[in-house]
């Protein structure tokens, strides 16, 4: 009998992938016998390739070696030959729909994801939204599974590091270990687009303020790019307990690895928000053009912890990619500084 061997497709960017691994591993935990194969993007092989004994990695860089038509055409050769049983599609974009496409035409048990487009228009329409609460993407990943028959219950996923922590030996010296008197707090400020970036003259007041109130702590900054770099090493300059830690940390698993030690971290509607809920790091999101119910709300994080305003005009969109229709911003501009710090002050005071 053929061993039962599932693919599972998702590309796209690190917070949605991140988003497949408490399902991934509720699978592989639910069903022990069944191979599993997740197919991403290189930087994710670090989600993956300790999750549990039946899953393995597959890296395909589709701007490079299976770019194009005949480039998947290519990755899709080299599928086959794993001999699947079944193909999980959890991004549902046009390269993963071809893949979807040759794996039905060789008569595979396929399913994908369903996205709810229709109701995320619903969401955020200017006129007569519909504003409710979405599946999650952990509850449409888990869909997927259960129309190939495999259904799971999501729950039980803690972190990475199982109980545990990452091992702060593995990071830079400059980390350091953990006093027990200090807080370490996490600071992500930035996201990919203006409509989830809280304002970062604010956002520097959060610091100082902070930095006021807890002398002893550490406040690690995590982000790229050239503006980041610039907003962190004026930060790193001005307040002593700031730590560029993205300048120091060499790759995602050290950043991983900080994260599990952070009492809490302060980040936008972004990635950050999802690394940091895959090591039960308690998570403070700031939420502007996107809302939580859109369902990208980070594994096991609280809903209180969501810093947010209400406007007539929120959600404007899904991904915070688009113009805001105001010209002001409100939906970030109207949440104070009092409000960000005074959440972040029940998540430390509840350690």
């Amino acid at each position: 009998m053929k061993t039962e061997h599932i693919l599972v497709i998702r590309f796209s960017a690190m917070g949605d992938v991140a988003m497949t691994v408490p399902v991934v591993w509720a699978l592989a935990q639910q069903y022990p016998h069944v191979r599993i194969t997740v197919l991403s993007r290189p930087f994710a092989r670090m989600f993956y390739e300790n999750l549990a004994p039946n899953v393995n990695f597959m890296a395909a860089d589709l701007k490079k070696e299976y770019h194009g038509v005949s480039g998947l055409n290519a990755l899709y050769r080299r599928l086959i030959a794993k001999q699947f049983t079944a193909v999980a599609d959890l991004h549902d974009i046009l390269r993963s729909k071809y893949l979807r496409l040759r794996f039905n035409m060789g008569h595979y048990h396929v399913a994908h994801i369903n996205k709810h487009r229709a109701e995320k228009r619903l969401l955020t329409r200017q006129k007569n939204k519909v504003m409710r609460q979405l599946p999650t993407s952990f509850e449409n990943y888990a869909e997927v599974f259960a129309r190939l028959g495999y259904p799971v219950k999501t729950e039980g996923f803690r972190s990475l590091f199982g109980e545990g922590k990452g091992d702060l030996r593995l990071l830079p010296p400059q980390i350091g270990e953990r006093r027990s008197f200090q807080q370490w707090i996490g600071v992500a400020p930035f996201a990919a687009h203006e409509g989830k970036i809280y304002p970062i003259d604010r956002m520097e007041q959060v610091v100082a303020r902070l930095c006021q109130a807890h002398p002893s702590c550490r406040i690690f900054l995590f982000g790229g790019g050239k503006r980041e770099m610039e907003v962190f090493n004026r930060w790193t300059a001005t307040y002593q307990q700031c730590i560029n830690a993205s300048a120091l940390l060499g790759s995602l698993q050290q950043e991983l690895i900080l994260m599990s030690h952070l009492n809490v971290m302060l980040c936008m509607d972004s990635a950050n928000l999802h690394l940091a809920s895959l090591v039960a790091t308690q998570v403070v999101s700031v939420w502007g053009a996107t809302h939580p119910f859109a369902g990208f709300m980070g594994w096991g994080q609280q809903e209180e912890n969501a810093v947010q305003v209400q406007l007539p005009c929120r959600p404007c969109s899904v991904y915070g990619n688009k113009p805001c229709v105001r010209g002001d911003f409100a939906c970030m501009n109207n949440i104070s500084v009092d409000d960000v710090c005074e959440r972040v002050e029940k998540v430390l005071a509840m350690q």
